[in-house]
């Protein structure tokens, strides 16, 4: 998986989640929680042609020392949920936090759903405004993707914050509205961090897309058999992940790795990687069959 984790951590922009896994302990039968931590490449709703890719690793719990060492050699962007453990990489500037707004936005929907408001209903008006920009530039160069919102979401920003402002003073700090405005405006910097850079997006959804298969999976396998079984498992979840995002079934591309794999110099093993195995199959049809 150097490979693959070498390609997603050089880029200037990733996004990172995670999810937790049952494991089967030793010597009792019972399961124990461990994690998988995804981490994206995928510029091309900024129009880049980069491939993308995804990462998993496996950890035996979920503390902070875990990202902070997969991310030991990484600078850029960090899109991600507020989760704490991640804090300490924001300190020194070498990664700089941007929030997701998918997140914040269900904040307000959960409440909706069984408390509608006024105010839960202009809330997610006008988050729901902020994505109707994005549809606009979605696929889109990170210059123009930048313009639009510097013109379009910028002021909605600036009105969305005054209101939100006004709107917390009537109130009680206790209740669930006032929470989830609170949690927009502890985290405004990062929340609207993206409107300045082109290469940024909205919300965190590139990575809760890449977890949605553990999900699935979780319901088929029911657990790991081991910590070892995690780490196995997150290199196929890599292998698989990234083949999808590249538009290849996964399937086909395992199949073709596996003809290919025992004789092929180790020196080269970056022409196994989804992207290059195919533009190598499409040169030489001959090849997939």
């Amino acid at each position: 998986m150097d490979q693959i984790s070498k390609h997603v951590l050089t880029a200037s922009k990733i996004h990172a989640d995670d999810t937790p896994v049952p494991v089967l302990a030793p010597g009792n039968g019972k399961t124990k929680t461990g994690r998988l931590w995804t981490y994206v490449r995928d510029d091309r709703p900024a129009a880049q042609i980069t491939a993308p890719a995804v990462w998993f690793a496996y950890s035996e719990d979920s503390k902070g020392e875990h990202p902070q060492r997969h991310l030991k050699n990484y600078s850029g962007a960090l899109q991600a949920d507020a989760y704490s453990g991640l804090r300490h990489l924001y300190e020194g500037g070498r990664i700089y936090e941007v929030s997701c707004w998918a997140h914040a936005r269900r904040k307000f929907h959960d409440i909706h759903v069984t408390h509608r408001s006024p105010i839960t209903t202009e809330a997610l008006n006008r988050i729901g405004a902020l994505y109707g920009i994005e549809e606009q530039v979605r696929g889109r160069p990170p210059d123009l993707r930048r313009s639009v919102r510097q013109d379009q979401a910028r002021p909605l920003f600036q009105d969305l914050r005054r209101w939100m402002e006004k709107v917390r003073q009537s109130l009680s700090r206790k209740s669930d509205t006032a929470g989830a405005i609170a949690y927009v405006l502890s985290h405004w910097r990062a929340l609207t961090r993206y409107v300045d850079d082109g290469l940024l997006e909205i919300d965190n959804s590139a990575a809760e897309r890449a977890l949605r298969a553990v999900s699935i999976g979780r319901k088929n396998y029911l657990f790991f058999g081991a910590d070892s079984g995690g780490v196995r498992a997150a290199s196929f979840y890599s292998l698989i992940g990234t083949a999808k995002l590249n538009g290849i079934d996964p399937s086909f591309y395992l199949r073709a790795v596996l003809a290919r794999i025992a004789e092929h110099p180790i020196n080269r093993i970056a022409d196994l990687l989804p992207w290059n195995l195919t533009a190598t199959l499409q040169s030489h049809p001959a090849e997939a069959a």
